[in-house]
């Protein structure tokens, strides 16, 4: 028995000797195929900061090839253990430089954020094999050139956003591949031609009948947000996609029923692609926006922004009221502490005032603006929807992203001050106030304005088309582009920063 067993350990012994070694051998692979991966990746970035020309904030200064590790770098996220490169956000960094190709080698990237900066060139054509990239965000910088074909290669793609940019040419209908695209972000270029599927018959996010590039974006199935707005676009809007707000077609060169808001026929006929882009970013000597040293939260306001303008600067024109002997400041009585913070503030307006400024209800602004989905523009402080009233004219109502527990006596009292302000004014540059909407249930500050169809002050004095207006630069004009109307120096040096319920 004894002399059995001993045997057959014996035998055993070479096959678990050989099992033990099989096992350390997988080991030694894995560890260095991790190795020769963080190898490949690093040597990737590495040519990614070689193509960097500008880094004003030092954020690349701790990528250093030294201890062969990128997963320390700032910007770079690893997947653990110390394993592949699967994430790289750097916006908002004022880097300057074009976009290496050799990023296309980070095989494990699932994001890549390099938007708000001041990249240029073109989007190169190594991204498309990028097959576990999720995210690719390329917005406000100053990439030009054609968006490659080889991106239908995304096949895990959910967002892309190439906003504010120069891009030319062609939308490519390899896009239509991407059956995870959730986010289509193609607005403020200079892209040309049609919308890939505009030859395609009724299609809807809930349906998804035939994949294939030929039908352009439709089936696109996911694809739940999208923008195209001033480009050039031309032709038909596909009716696959006219389940999007009309907003995300406007500023093109369209030709249909669908379409609002198009280029002049003149603009879209004399083969102009007007200004490149909206640049954003650190200063930039040489260029015509260098005085918008960066300007982190310029938004997209579109139409309505002229109107924001109003709110963020006019609170006071004393000299102008003095030479017009406009009406004596009206009353805003003292405050007490009260149950609730929306009753700690009354105005008290005489019945001229009354006349002249219209109470409007939540309801009726609900209604104007389609149950408030008409949304034309926004900022983190405030919502801008398009509407139209019951009796007629267009409005843009602006709603104060506010919550009633952070709303405090102060805040009423600047609120009302500014109604009160807002309806003395008579300004042949200034859009019209029609009313406001103040109630409690649900929680609501809103201003409502004639609606300018004409677009904004920054719009006209940089490239005639729907863009952007932003504090600072609302600070820096409109000193001379408004005469009668002043800065406010007491107290308002900034937008009012509310957040809305």
């Amino acid at each position: 028995m004894t002399r059995h067993c001993a045997e057959a350990a014996a035998a055993t012994a070479p096959s678990l000797l050989r099992v033990l070694l099989a096992l350390h051998c997988g080991v030694l692979f894995l560890q260095c195929s991790a190795a020769s991966a963080m190898g490949g990746d690093v040597s990737a970035l590495m040519a990614f900061k070689r193509a960097i020309i500008e880094d004003p904030h030092s954020v690349l200064s701790d990528w250093t090839d030294a201890d062969g590790n990128a997963c320390d770098w700032r910007g770079v996220i690893c997947s653990a253990p110390q394993g592949s490169v699967i994430s790289l956000k750097l916006s908002n960094s004022s880097l300057k430089g074009f976009i290496a190709p050799e990023l296309g080698r980070l095989s494990f990237l699932q994001e890549l954020y390099l938007d708000h900066n001041l990249l240029f060139g073109t989007i190169p054509k190594l991204i498309g094999s990028l097959k576990n990239l999720r995210v690719l965000d390329l917005s406000v910088n100053r990439l030009t050139g054609p968006i490659p074909s080889e991106l239908g290669g995304l096949s895990s793609v959910s967002i892309v956003n190439f906003h504010s940019n120069g891009l030319t040419g062609n939308i490519p209908s390899e896009l239509g591949k991407l059956q995870n695209l959730v986010e289509l972000r193609l607005d403020r270029n200079r892209l040309k031609g049609s919308i890939p599927g505009s030859n395609t018959a009724s299609f809807s996010p809930a349906s998804n009948i035939g994949s294939t590039a030929h039908n352009g974006l439709c089936p696109s199935s996911r694809l739940y947000v999208a923008d195209f707005s001033y480009n050039f676009l031309v032709g038909k809007i596909p009716s696959c996609l006219k389940y999007l707000p009309r907003s995300s077609f406007q500023g093109n060169c369209f030709q249909d029923e669908y379409s609002v808001q198009q280029r002049p026929l003149q603009i879209c006929t004399s083969g102009s692609t007007g200004q490149q882009g909206v640049i954003y970013g650190s200063k930039h000597p040489g260029h015509k926006h260098e005085k918008m040293e960066q300007p982190i939260w310029l938004l997209a306001l579109e139409i309505a922004t002229g109107v924001l303008l109003v709110v963020f600067v006019i609170t006071g024109i004393v000299t102008a009221s003095r030479s017009c002997k406009l009406k004596p400041s009206i009353r805003i009585s003292s405050w007490n502490r009260s149950k609730s913070w929306s009753d700690e503030i009354t105005v008290l307006i005489d019945s001229d005032m009354l006349k002249s400024l219209p109470k409007l209800s939540r309801q009726e602004l609900e209604v104007a603006c389609e149950d408030f989905s008409n949304i034309i523009g926004s900022t983190p402080e405030t919502v801008v929807y398009k509407g139209t009233m019951k009796d007629g004219p267009e409005v843009s109502v602006i709603s104060l992203c506010a919550f009633e527990g952070h709303w405090t006596s102060h805040h009423e009292l600047f609120y009302q001050n500014k109604v009160i302000d807002l309806a003395r004014l008579n300004h042949e540059n200034i859009a019209k106030f029609l009313g406001y909407c103040r109630e409690s249930d649900p929680f609501s500050r809103m201003l409502v304005f004639e609606y300018a169809p004409n677009g904004t002050l920054f719009e006209h004095l940089h490239y005639g088309e729907g863009g952007q207006f932003s504090w600072l630069m609302a600070n820096e004009d409109s000193h001379w582009n408004c005469p009668g109307v002043k800065i406010p120096a007491h107290g308002a040096a900034a937008p009012i920063c509310y957040y809305l319920s």
